[in-house]
This record gives C-alpha cells, structure tokens and sequence, in this order.
C-alpha cells in the first residue's frame, strides 16, 4: 500500500517531515522554509489543502491542543512508513547516480 502512494511530492515530503513532531500549520511552514535552506515555500493554502489530504489519507492526525483555537498535527505511523519508503527510494536513486558516475 505505501508505494502506491510513491514517489511523493517535495511539498508532501516537507509537509510529513514537518509533522515528525506535534505542530500546527503556521510552524510547520517555517519549519519547511528552515529544513529546506529557504529554498521551498509553502503557501498557507497549499498547507491546509495538503494537511486535508493527509488527514484523508491517514498519514497525519489531529491531536488535542492546549490552545483552543490551534490545530495541532503529527505524522500516524502510516505517515512515517510512507516517509521512510520514499526516503529509501530516494537514496536508491542517490545509489544508482553515484555508480553511474563512479565508472566515468
């Protein structure tokens, strides 16, 4: 089932590693930005359109807030499967151009 759902997006990927840990969509954002050395910008719509998606998919959670207003997310253990799937098939590539590259 997770790789059907291979490869991800740049934004799903930041998106599911942003929520590794409970956070809201805001944070995330900057959390992104930060990981990704300001090269990836995520609008606040394409955020909460993601996160819909994600909560759809069950690879995200909502989980109780202290703040009454603020919707907190964290990544299910599907999330991480999926994560950790893509990441392996990113290294797999990383692999095959180093070998590629080796014999030249």
């Amino acid at each position: 089932m997770v790789k059907n759902v291979l490869p991800l997006t740049e934004t799903v990927y930041y998106i599911l590693m942003a929520f590794q840990k409970p956070t809201y969509g805001y944070l995330a954002i900057k959390d992104i930005e930060k990981m990704s050395l300001g090269k990836v910008r995520i609008a606040a719509g394409t955020m909460y359109g993601a996160i819909d998606t994600l909560l759809k998919n069950k690879m995200i959670n909502q989980i109780p807030s202290e703040v009454e207003r603020r919707k907190i997310y964290q990544t299910t253990i599907y999330g991480n499967e999926v994560l950790a799937a893509e990441v392996e098939r990113m290294a797999h590539c990383i692999h095959i151009w180093q070998d590629k590259h080796e014999m030249n």
